[in-house]
């Protein structure tokens, strides 16, 4: 791994002082940041590649904090239907049907348009193939939480989905011991828990102590829809987050994802807790409504954003979800002030490092840290003109203005070119795994317009 000099750059620190730095340089040595500001000749190693960056933006690369990967090969089965639709006879008999071999492509491809979108870390929401997610991660560069979907008990899931709470526990254990740690340290294991629809109280204690032992996080989906709740006081006496927080389970390392269906109460616990959040504007709005982020916000907790599901958001592309994000708040409480562009912006960045356990070694770009960074090219007709930087990266800039990523000191791209797999391979296998996959799902999907072949 070669040492890389980026020079006269703009560079946004996302630092403690959000320092944004002029016509300044950052010298990266092997896979971290070795110093930022003006870097003298004479400390540059020989070697070094040098490269130009007047006219562009360095910025930290973006965290985005719940991605279903297993469901990239799926886009567009299941738009337009109501939520029980979209679940049982559509994203359930689909994702039910990959094979690893599917797993792998289909992460592959999701991976490639996060990194030209300018994501180098996400946090894997939960699949069947953690095996292959893991092989897909190792081979694109990224660093990622990879995590098991798994349930112990519940209603119309396809077979082999809900198992034996011994045996959900084991299974995360082994894979935990395989890939927690790997890819020099780039893959994280991370255990999974569904909902609290499919998660006996068993297993969700067991499985926060599991994690607690092995220095890991938990991922569960929270407080999606209004029936969850009511779910919950039957079941549990309690509403999902009451009820997480009443077993001791809400905690830093315990990430809830959506959080849409809140009291003020269950905000305050979130804080009390430290316990993080993930928003996913876009699949909030195709089916579950809108989360309270301004007054998570308020409440101190630490608020990633995720992309979510492919068959949910349609695209996988994180700089929709923040334009979304600053917006659709703001349309909801009709107050042009909340969620302004720095709060969006630490959201991906030092808010979604924290949301990952991370925030030690990514989110801003700092001696020390991590070298992972993007480097954006403003100049272009929907971008410019530039007179408030952070305004316009997050309500102007669209990710094709992403020109080159690296990684932990590894570039990922360069000029729009990813370096580490042949996007032209992925692309060619993806329209032809996804329609066998349909096939094999049952999944009949009828044209919306007439479809004419000229004789």
């Amino acid at each position: 791994m070669s040492d890389t000099l980026i020079r006269g750059a703009t560079i946004l620190t996302m630092n403690r002082r959000r320092e944004i730095l002029v016509e300044a340089d950052i010298l990266v040595s092997g896979d971290r940041i070795a110093e930022l500001g003006r870097v003298a000749v004479d400390a540059v190693p020989p070697g070094t590649e040098i490269v130009d960056g007047r006219g562009l933006i360095v910025m930290p690369g973006l965290v985005n904090s719940h991605v279903h990967t297993s469901q990239q090969l799926g886009r567009g089965i299941a738009d337009d239907v109501d939520l029980l639709t979209w679940l049982r006879e559509r994203i359930w008999p689909f994702e039910s049907q990959l094979t690893p071999e599917d797993q792998y492509v289909s992460t592959s491809a999701i991976g490639v348009e996060m990194i030209k979108s300018g994501v180098t870390t996400f946090s894997e929401a939960g699949g069947q193939h953690v095996d292959a997610m893991g092989h897909a991660v190792s081979d694109l560069g990224l660093r990622a939480t990879l995590c098991q979907s798994s349930m112990d008990n519940g209603e119309g899931l396809p077979e082999g989905w809900i198992l034996p709470t011994d045996a959900v526990l084991e299974r995360q254990i082994e894979q935990n011991e395989r890939w927690h740690g790997a890819a020099d340290g780039r893959i994280r294991h991370w255990f999974g828990l569904r909902t609290i629809f499919n998660c006996s109280d068993d297993l969700i204690l067991r499985t926060k102590a599991e994690a607690d032992r092995r220095n890991t996080s938990v991922q569960i989906h929270v407080s999606e829809i209004p029936e969850e709740n009511r779910f919950a006081r039957e079941t549990r006496g309690a509403s999902t987050v009451e009820h997480l927080a009443r077993l001791g389970v809400l905690a830093p390392n315990l990430l809830s994802v959506h959080c849409v269906w809140l009291s003020p109460r269950e905000i305050e616990l979130f804080g009390e807790n430290d316990a993080p959040v993930v928003h996913c504007p876009s699949a909030n709005m195709r089916v579950l409504g809108f989360a309270p982020i301004p007054e998570l916000l308020a409440s101190g907790v630490a608020v990633g954003i995720g992309t979510d599901s492919p068959p949910c958001c349609n695209r996988s592309d994180i700089f929709d979800e923040i334009y979304l994000a600053a917006l659709i708040h703001k349309g909801k409480r009709v107050d042009p002030t909340i969620m302004p562009a720095e709060s969006v912006l630490d959201m991906v960045t030092v808010h979604g490092a924290k949301c990952l356990g991370w925030e030690n070694e990514i989110g801003s770009l700092e001696t020390g840290k991590k070298a992972d960074l993007i480097m954006i090219d403003p100049r272009e007709i929907g971008t410019l003109p530039i007179h408030d930087l952070v305004s316009t990266l997050v309500y102007a800039t669209h990710s094709r203005s992403v020109v080159s990523s690296m990684c932990d000191g590894r570039w990922l791209m360069r000029d729009r070119k990813v370096l580490t797999v042949d996007e032209e391979v992925i692309l060619s296998q993806v329209q032809e795994r996804a329609d066998a996959i349909r096939e094999r799902a049952g999944i009949r999907l009828q044209s919306r317009f007439p479809v004419i072949r000229p004789a």
